[in-house]
């Protein structure tokens, strides 16, 4: 009885997951107004940028076929996954922009407050503001090829509805996911069926490396990155002039359910031709530019270019806020040069994962040569700076993109911005140590923090040369003075007030929809303490499936308390009879590794098929059955199991960020 006890306290450690909460928050404060800084702040963008160019909301209003009057998309137990109403109750094409909101930010909100069924060329429909994803439907002979499936099975099901009822029943025949983030596959489920797809019914096409990144990419940082992204696209804050507002690339995410069908079907090489039941489409592979594995597509029909997310009507992120990867914007630039040699003079319509499309060859060339000479202009002038000796702080304060790119709409910033892709382009070259000794081994925040309140007189003068600087809406200042007095003084409530109303202005100065989200949603948390509720888990059902046993190993050897496992030497087998594979543990000098040959001597072996592991983890099925239907099987010492489970952390997901 007591190894069984043993064996279950182990394995909940080990294969236990967590799916977090997604229930709403609501403010313990009330937001504050637009200070006059802000506000002029605001006017002067509405002077500056060329807001009479009315083409986008033309081209956002092309095609139109029907939308419902209302748009609340709901799960099965009745949760609001998706609600444009909450948007429509504040965001009118008829309105000028709140003082709260920035100009440009607010006009992209407009439009893509733009949502229903669309008719882009023929047989090419896409239904927009479904999501933060567009779907995209390809009328073949007899069906549909749909490409990117949104993010939840609950919007992609909505959105399918309104193509029946509106363009009539058409089966699906093939399902292209243009590359490996979640919002571009994971509504999958909603419209196709597994048993479809395995009995080659339909076929699931995606780009060479889809697996691998869209399994891969939210597991070891995925927690971290999970925590970050409620900040990024303020998942707490309230739908209003004062809240959220817009997230650049669409109005927000949805929150319904996360599913993931592998794909069929790999393109590896530009050029491969496919043809789905009557419809020719022609592949421009596009690894390392917005996604590690990405692909855009040429239908030579009807002349249209399905351009995934490598150009949109935005500025994209070379880095992302939430964390990831830095992206290579030379590669971009070179990608899209490559598109516009291969299709620049024949292209006549073009259309994306997000936002609207663009007609005519002429607008489309200039379109694709403003967009590749954005990214190539970000990477060399910001390696022109840094080789003078700039700083990623220096580069981003000092860099400005020419009129021609920078008053172009779909070079603006509202996803990805010139300030913060400067540091990016600065960081994948130089990385963090700017080679001032004084920032080689600097004090962690907190510390650094107490000291700096010591230096600066007290936390009675700070909030005295605060208060000051805040009235004269010197904001960057601000911020960067209170957040030394918050870390320095956690509970000093009135700095974390100042600082909250001070991250605010700038939230509505942002024309990001991601730096107004970090703001707003930083601003939230030093008022009401950190939430508990309100993220997503990165780690859906069919994700957690598709985890090889490598990667989980992998986030094992992240999970494993090095320190506590000093000095300690344990050595496992783990077999996967389904698989046919074997492996071999072992922790030893604080580290886990893992061997595809099995020990010959191990402490202890655990038998587990990988299809039993993948439910006892989504709790569909639970140890205590599994073991004694004789599912689960432990040979040897059961207590080195458990030890070695005792020295993996579980990691909390309400992390503060913006105290100690």
């Amino acid at each position: 009885m007591e190894k069984f006890r043993l064996i279950k306290t182990a394995m909940c450690t080990f294969f236990g997951a967590v799916l977090l909460s997604q229930s709403a928050t609501t403010f313990a404060q009330e937001p504050k107004p637009a200070s006059a800084a802000t506000k002029a702040a605001n006017a002067e963008v509405q002077k500056t940028l060329p807001f009479n160019d009315k083409a986008d909301f033309e081209n956002a209003q092309r095609g139109f076929i029907a939308r419902p009057e209302t748009l609340t998309v709901k799960d099965a137990k009745g949760n609001v996954v998706w609600d444009m109403e909450a948007y429509k109750k504040f965001i009118d094409l008829d309105k000028p922009a709140p003082d709260t909101v920035n100009p440009s930010l607010w006009r992209n909100a407009q439009l893509n407050m733009l949502y229903g069924l669309f008719k882009v060329t023929d047989n090419i429909f896409q239904v927009r503001g479904y999501d933060i994803t567009n779907i995209t439907y390809v009328k073949t002979d007899s069906g549909w090829i749909v490409f990117d499936p949104l993010i939840s099975t609950e919007t992609a099901k909505a959105a399918h509805e309104l193509v029946t009822k509106e363009l009539g029943e058409r089966p699906i025949k093939a399902v292209v996911y243009s590359h490996s983030h979640v919002d571009h596959y994971a509504g999958i489920k909603g419209i196709v069926k597994q048993a479809d797809v395995d009995s080659g019914k339909v076929k699931i096409i995606a780009p060479e490396g889809f697996m691998e990144h869209a399994v891969s990419e939210m597991i070891l940082a995925g927690n971290a990155m999970s925590r970050r992204a409620v900040l990024m696209y303020g998942a707490v804050l309230p739908r209003n002039a004062q809240g959220s507002v817009n997230a650049g690339l669409g109005q927000s995410n949805s929150t319904g359910t996360v599913t993931l069908i592998p794909p069929t079907e790999i393109v590896s090489k530009t050029g491969t031709e496919i043809t789905v039941d009557g419809v020719k489409m022609v592949f421009q592979m596009t690894p390392g530019t917005e996604a590690p594995a990405e692909m855009n597509t040429w239908f030579p029909q009807w002349d249209a270019m399905w351009m995934a997310e490598n150009t949109t009507n935005t500025m994209h992120n070379i880095l992302t806020l939430r964390g990831a990867e830095v992206r290579d914007p030379l590669i971009w630039a070179k990608y899209l040069n490559e598109t516009i040699a291969l299709y620049g003079n024949k292209v006549q319509v073009k259309f994306q994962s997000h936002h609207w499309p663009m007609w005519g060859n002429k607008e489309i060339l200039d379109y694709w040569k403003k967009q590749r000479d954005l990214y190539k202009y970000i990477h060399d002038q910001s390696v022109n700076l840094l080789n003078k000796g700039y700083t990623g702080p220096e580069i981003a304060d000092m860099i400005e993109l020419p009129p021609e790119l920078n008053n172009f709409w779909p070079n603006r910033g509202y996803y990805g911005t010139l300030r913060h892709n400067a540091r990016a382009v600065y960081q994948r070259y130089m990385g963090w140590y700017d080679s001032n000794p004084a920032h080689l081994n600097r004090l962690p925040p907190e510390k650094a923090s107490k000291k700096y309140v010591e230096y600066m007189g007290g936390s009675a003068a700070i909030m005295k040369r605060a208060k000051a600087d805040f009235d004269k809406g010197d904001y960057r200042w601000v911020a960067e003075a209170l957040n030394q007095l918050v870390f320095a003084e956690p509970n000093n409530t009135a700095a974390k007030n100042l600082l909250a109303d001070t991250y605010e202005q700038l939230g509505y100065q942002a024309e990001a929809g991601s730096w107004r989200s970090e703001y707003l949603q930083a601003a939230f948390e030093l008022r009401n303490g950190t939430p508990s509720s309100g993220g997503v888990s990165s780690a859906s059902p069919d994700t957690i499936r598709a985890m090889s046993p490598e990667m989980l190993f992998d986030y094992l050897a992240v999970r494993l308390n090095g320190p506590k496992a000093t000095g300690k030497k344990i050595a496992l087998n783990i077999n996967f009879p389904d698989l046919k594979k074997k492996y071999a543990l072992v922790v030893e000098n604080g580290v886990l590794n893992y061997f595809t040959t099995p020990l010959e001597k191990p402490d202890a072996t655990v038998t587990i098929p990988k299809t039993v592991l993948d439910s006892i983890q989504l709790g569909e099925s639970d140890l205590d059955t599994a073991v004694s239907e004789g599912k689960v099987k432990i040979d040897g010492n059961a207590e080195s199991f458990t030890l070695f489970t005792g020295l993996l952390d579980s990691f909390p997901f309400w992390f503060n960020i913006v105290t100690p």
